[in-house]
């Protein structure tokens, strides 16, 4: 039961198990759910999808395995009209059930909701009688009644016996864009701790043992423990990274935060001959990008935050760049930054869904072999398990 529906979640990548298909299976043997379609999809997310960011997934593979199922009939129609009011009227509190016997069961606030959409022919407000706004009458919406039916409008008192309307919900995702925080947390994977430096760090352990062996007190100190990964970040700045400012700001104070092995430089749409620290200063204080190589070692991790929209000859031709006269292609300067610091990869703070609309995005991705992830936190986390 339900296997066809267990490998499509594996098919759109829900890591579901057979323990929790197994879990699934005890809880409709318990009836939580009857026959309710949209009671079965709650408890099935509820039971097979542990991660909210797999939620819109989940949703693709209910929808492509249940579609059309819903408009079959699930039980046969010679089942009397008796049997399943009984079972309709078992679900219902107490409380409900008060509600509904106060207007003379659901069969006559519907019916009187039928006659008023019949006589009414205009929109109104106020008053106790038509559907409309405000007013005490129990069909419309804005106005107050001790039950009724809502029809759109915001729930204000919560006492509705029924709500018609079209509701649109947003899915979960993990592509959204991030926020400093989020990002301190996905960057912290990256964190190698190291014990370098002179002494100065009471090592207990140690400290207990020396003592125990000798018979007296053998204070041992040892360096203190730091982040041992040493960062180098390139920041594309100007023209269409404008847009993008905010949202490369709290990455910056995120790694800012979390290495003390930082280094950054600035670069335009592509990497060329030289770089810069100052951008009020960038034409006349450069790094020569050869300088750079050799001034860095290849433990550094580097990382390119860019939105890599320009024009495809900025990359693969000579004088190319908007302002600037370069000798040599900056596809050039990109595989020589790959051959000196394998661990590479680029942030691109475009949406990921975007990036087809943009050749040079598409270029400057197979360029460094495909390790361009999007300014997200899926997209970040792939990107420090790349690093």
């Amino acid at each position: 039961m339900l296997l066809d529906f267990f490998a499509c979640l594996r098919r759109h990548r829900l890591p579901v198990s057979l323990r929790e298909l197994l879990d699934l299976h005890g809880a409709l043997a318990a009836r939580l759910v009857s026959v309710d379609m949209e009671a079965f999809y709650q408890l099935a997310r509820c039971v097979l999808v542990k991660d909210e960011g797999h939620y819109d997934r989940f949703d693709r593979a209910f929808g492509e395995y249940y579609d059309g199922l819903q408009s079959a009939p699930l039980l046969p129609e010679s089942l009397p009209d008796d049997w399943l009011r009984q079972e309709f009227e078992r679900l219902l509190s107490p409380e409900e059930k008060a509600l509904l016997a106060s207007l003379g069961g659901l069969d006559k606030l519907l019916e009187r909701l039928n006659e008023r959409l019949a006589e009414q022919q205009e929109r109104h407000a106020g008053g106790n009688k038509w559907v409309g706004t405000g007013g005490s009458s129990p069909f419309g919406h804005g106005g107050y009644h001790p039950e009724g039916v809502r029809m759109g409008g915001q729930s204000r008192h919560g006492r509705a016996a029924k709500v018609w309307e079209a509701r649109v919900y947003r899915n979960l995702t993990d592509e959204e864009p991030l926020g400093q925080r989020a990002m301190q947390l996905a960057l912290r994977r990256l964190r190698r701790w190291v014990r370098r430096g002179s002494p100065s760090e009471l090592d207990l352990d140690e400290t207990i043992r020396r003592t125990a062996r000798q018979g007296w007190l053998d204070v041992q100190l040892r360096p203190e423990r730091h982040n041992g990964v040493k960062l180098l970040v390139f920041f594309d700045v100007g023209g269409s990274m404008d847009a993008h400012v905010a949202q490369v700001q709290r990455l910056f104070s995120a790694l800012r935060h979390e290495f003390k092995h930082l280094e950054y430089f600035y670069f335009h749409n592509c990497l060329y001959e030289s770089v810069w620290k100052d951008n009020a200063r960038r034409h006349e204080e450069r790094l020569e990008t050869w300088r750079l190589l050799h001034t860095y070692g290849s433990d550094y991790r580097v990382i390119l935050v860019g939105d890599a929209t320009m024009g495809p000859y900025e990359i693969t031709w000579p004088g190319g760049s908007v302002e600037q006269w370069n000798e040599e292609p900056g596809q050039v300067w990109m595989e020589r930054l790959q051959a000196h610091f394998p661990k590479l990869v680029w942030l691109n703070p475009t949406p990921r869904r975007e990036w087809l609309w943009h050749p040079s995005i598409k270029l400057m991705g197979s360029l460094i072999g495909e390790r361009m992830y999007p300014l997200t936190l899926a997209g970040l986390a792939e990107a420090v398990e790349q690093l």
